[in-house]
Order: C-alpha cells, then sequence, then structure tokens
C-alpha cells in the first residue's frame, strides 16, 4: 500500500476579501509540483465566498466538476440555460464537455457559503456538457458511509463520465466504518471535513487528508463527535 498524507496546514492559500480558498492540490496561483493530484482528482478547493460575491462568467472544458456545499447556499448559473441554488445537504455536478460557461455566487445577503469545489478528469473527451443537483437526505443518518456520486446514471447519488466513486458520512465518536474499493486498480483519497479519525496508523484532524492506493480496503475510526468524511474513490492513471 502508498500513502500520502496532505496535513491541512500544508495546503495553498488564497485571500481575495471576498474570496477564502485552501488548495489541496496546484490551482491558480498556488504551484506545487508534489502536488498537483491524485490520480485523476486535479482539484479540492476549500472555499468561502463572502455574502452576495461569487465566481463570475468563466469557461470550463474537458472536466468533471463537483460542487459539495458544507455551509449556506450557492447560487449557479450556466450557459446551458440552468439557474439554481444548491443548498447545504445536496450536490451539483457539470460535466464540461465540449464548453461550458457559468457563475456561481453566494446567494446570502448576509452569511458566507462554505463549500468544496472538486474537479476530476474525465474518462471521455468532448462529452456534451450537462448539469445536475440532488439532494442528500441520507447524509442525515450518523455511522454510514452514504454513496454521493458514480459513473452509473442509475445508480446513488450524480453520476460522472469517470470511473469514480464519492462517499460521505457524520460518524459519532467510537465508530470504526470500513470501506472496500469498487474498483482495485482505484486509490482512495480521504478529506477530513470535520472532526478526527485514525486510519492506517495516523490521526486526522479536521481538513486533513491522506490518499491511499494499492489497496482493496480501508479501515478507519472516529475519535470525536460529529466526524464528517468524504471519501473519493478515482483512478489513479489519467488517460
Amino acid at each position: 500500500m502508498n500513502k500520502v498524507l496532505h496535513a491541512a496546514q500544508s495546503r495553498g492559500a488564497a485571500n481575495h476579501g471576498w474570496l477564502r480558498s485552501f488548495h489541496s492540490f496546484s490551482f491558480a496561483n498556488y504551484y506545487n509540483p508534489q502536488k498537483m493530484h491524485f490520480g485523476v482528482l486535479r482539484v479540492l478547493n476549500d472555499d468561502e465566498v463572502a455574502p452576495s460575491m461569487g465566481f463570475g462568467t468563466h469557461p470550463h472544458d474537458n472536466m468533471e466538476i463537483i460542487s459539495i456545499p458544507l455551509s449556506g447556499e450557492l447560487k449557479h448559473k450556466d450557459s446551458m440555460g440552468n439557474e439554481a441554488i444548491i443548498k447545504t445537504g445536496e450536490i451539483q455536478v457539470m460535466s464540461a464537455g465540449t464548453g461550458i460557461q457559468h457563475s456561481e455566487f453566494n446567494a446570502s445577503t448576509s452569511d458566507p457559503v462554505k463549500f468544496l469545489q472538486i474537479w476530476l478528469f474525465p474518462n471521455k473527451k468532448n462529452v456534451t456538457p450537462r448539469y445536475d443537483q440532488i439532494q442528500l437526505p441520507d447524509l442525515a443518518t450518523h455511522n454510514e458511509l452514504h454513496q454521493v456520486l458514480s459513473p452509473n446514471a442509475d445508480d446513488s447519488g450524480v453520476w460522472i463520465h469517470q470511473n469514480a466513486w464519492f462517499h460521505m458520512g457524520t460518524f459519532d465518536a467510537g465508530t470504526d466504518q470500513s470501506y472496500t474499493l469498487k474498483d482495485a486498480r482505484n486509490g482512495l483519497y480521504l478529506f477530513l471535513i470535520e472532526g478526527s479519525i485514525e486510519i492506517e496508523g495516523e490521526t486526522l484532524g479536521a481538513r486533513d487528508a491522506i490518499g491511499l492506493s494499492d489497496l482493496n480496503e480501508v479501515s478507519f475510526t472516529s475519535t470525536s463527535e460529529n466526524t464528517r468524511v468524504l471519501l473519493m474513490e478515482v483512478p489513479m492513471h489519467v488517460s
């Protein structure tokens, strides 16, 4: 098994006044040749946007883009005609494909919005762009990993053009949890949103992450109340 630790304080940081962002991988003005990506996981940004502020209209292509609000509400608009509010407890996905333009703004005039912005390299290029968002009511159930993303349109969660599975869960202190890979060729990147866990001989705190490859199963133990986990199973080779 191969293991890489990404401590919260080792992330790139940017403060633009209206936006505070922490980058797990090289992004914008943050460049670290040792942290370019984990397999097809290219971007994991931990963003906080001030009230009524946001990202103006900008383009993307050939990237699978996922947004997961952690608190607050995010207002989305794109060139496909979609306009939506993405709330805490939901997940949004865009397949940029041949090209889209979109904007994301804080829908509140008084409170910040916090969300994870995640990009994956796709396994198919120049697909027709698409957008989707769904509610995730199962996340209210503690001590289980709930699937929120997969390669299959008929499976639980949203789907993307990649052989990847995302799971999320909130765990009570002392809870043990295991996860078996859907594809043994994949790796796992676990991002700890809140709380603390013990995993593979390591102790992780809030916003710490661990990347694991060459394994079939992983187990962890929650060591605090309301530990929130995002587990991303992704291919390790970029096609």
